[in-house]
Parts: structure tokens; C-alpha cells; sequence
């Protein structure tokens, strides 16, 4: 089968788009479009099969890494079957699991979710009727079926927080993971994917807010003042915090499973606790 030489499988918001961006920008990668399929995990994008997925690397010329990028890998108990599927492909791609401080990543994921309109209530409350942030930030959980799979060794493990201090680094292991020398890091592709507008998004967002046409008329027909004001009342004004609480019910939690990554990745530190105030 068709398939990519490399697979960046999450976690979710803790700089894959970005990681992804940078590599598609350079010379023999080539990334696909869409660069997160989530061919593996999800039912119905599964069930186009296995051409649909093959077809996606066809533009590759001979000699390019073949790259994809889907988190939806990393999100149990969610989607259950993506390992198997890719197993059952005999693919042996080399995996990037990147991660964050657990609890940033899980605000991050709020916001995420409040934009989109799936999550409305608060930070607090949304702990308790969505599990997923919590569990796609257990980050141990989530990697050992991979490394169970295919192996340690198969796994390069990055951190968001390293990308950030030193990018060029961060870029020149993963060069050297896939056997990829003289990449560069692009600064002018800037972040990917993040939510620092956290603007609330609902039903005809698109044709309302994104459609050009809407655009012309709503900056002509409408002022400013009233455009910025109903922009305001859906945005998050403020980046929203954990209580005291609940990061101390957590602590434990991410401390533990911060133990079950470092029993595969003994170079894993700092990522217990929430010292990337503001990051997105």
C-alpha cells in the first residue's frame, strides 16, 4: 500500500500544524492536503477506503518523504481503531508525538472547543461533562499502544515548549530522524493553528463571517464601532484559568502519567505543571 513515510499522530494542540507547516515547506517533503486525513481513526473518513487514502500521496515525486498529520491518532478511548487499521496496511511509518504541559494543553482544547461552539460552559464544569481534555492530555496513555505497536524507536518525542525556545533544534532532530539533513526553519510561516482570537463560532458561520461577498457588505452597510462591538461579545476576552481545585486534582493525575511516558521516553521533563502561562 501507498502511505507516508512519516506520521505526526498529535497531541492535539501542542504545535503539529505548525511542525507540519515547516516541513511541507521544505525541499523532498512532501505533506498532504489535507495534512490531517485522519484516514485511521474516524469511521466515516475510514470508509472511503483504501484508494482514497493512497490517492493522497500521488503528487509525491520519486525520492520525497511522504508526510501526513492527523492528532485524531492520539485520542482515546475516542477512536479505538486507529492502530489496527494501520497495522493491518503493513505500513511502518516513523511516528511524531508531540506534546505540552498537560494542563495548558487542556485549556488550549477548551478554547478550542468553546470556538467551535461545542464546549459553553465554563472551564471547571467542562471537566466534568467533557473527559476528553483530560484524557488526550495523558499523554503516556495515549503513546503507549504506539510504542506497544511499533515500537520506541519508531517515535520521536517533542515537545511544544522546545519548538517554541528553539525551533531550529527542534527541526534539525526530526532531519535527523527521517534521515533529512539541511532543513531549515521558515519564521515568516509563523504559528499554525492557534486560537489566540478565540472567536466563537456558530451555525452559518461561514457564510455569514468568511464568504467574501458577506464581507463587502457587512464593511459597508455596517460601522466599525458596531462591527468591533459584536466581534467583542463573541470572543474569549481573557485566557481562562484552572481553579486552584481542580489543579490540584489533576497534579496527580498528570504526574503519574508523566511517570508511564518517561518509562519509554526517559528524556521527558517538566511537563507536570503549567508554567507556559498565555501559550495557545
Amino acid at each position: 500500500m501507498i502511505g507516508p513515510d512519516l506520521i505526526i499522530i498529535g497531541a492535539m494542540k501542542c504545535g503539529t500544524s505548525t511542525l507540519a507547516a515547516q516541513l511541507g515547506a521544505q525541499d523532498g517533503v512532501f505533506l498532504t492536503q489535507p495534512k490531517e486525513p485522519n484516514f485511521f481513526s474516524d469511521d466515516d473518513i475510514y470508509a472511503k477506503g483504501t484508494a482514497w487514502y493512497e490517492a493522497l500521496f500521488s503528487n509525491a515525486q520519486a525520492g520525497d518523504i511522504t508526510v501526513e498529520a492527523s492528532t485524531h491518532y492520539t485520542k482515546l478511548p475516542t477512536h479505538p481503531q486507529t492502530i489496527a487499521r494501520l497495522k493491518a496496511t503493513g505500513l511502518r511509518p516513523k511516528l511524531i508525538y508531540m506534546v505540552r504541559d498537560p494542563m495548558a494543553r487542556l485549556v488550549s482544547h477548551y478554547i478550542h472547543e468553546w470556538t467551535q461552539g461545542v464546549i459553553t460552559c465554563s472551564l471547571d464544569e467542562a471537566l466534568r461533562q467533557h473527559p476528553e481534555l483530560v484524557e488526550y492530555s495523558l499523554y503516556g496513555k495515549q503513546v503507549t499502544p504506539w510504542v506497544e505497536a511499533f515500537g520506541a524507536d519508531a517515535i520521536l518525542l517533542l515537545t511544544m515548549e522546545e519548538m517554541k525556545t528553539d525551533p531550529h533544534a527542534v527541526l534539525a532532530s526530526v532531519g535527523d530522524f527521517i534521515g533529512r539533513t539541511g532543513m531549515v526553519w521558515y519564521d515568516d510561516l509563523g504559528r499554525m493553528n492557534a486560537s489566540s482570537e478565540r472567536i466563537k463560532r456558530f451555525p452559518l458561520h461561514g457564510l455569514v463571517f468568511d464568504n467574501p461577498v458577506a464581507q463587502t457588505l457587512r464593511r459597508t452597510l455596517v460601522p466599525k464601532a458596531v462591527r468591533d462591538g459584536l466581534k467583542a461579545k463573541r470572543q474569549m476576552q481573557s485566557r481562562p484559568e484552572l481553579s486552584d481545585a481542580e489543579r490540584r486534582a489533576l497534579e496527580p493525575v498528570f504526574a503519574a502519567d508523566a511517570q508511564r511516558l518517561k518509562e519509554h521516553f526517559s528524556q521527558v521533563s517538566g511537563l507536570i505543571f503549567d508554567k507556559t502561562k498565555g501559550a495557545t
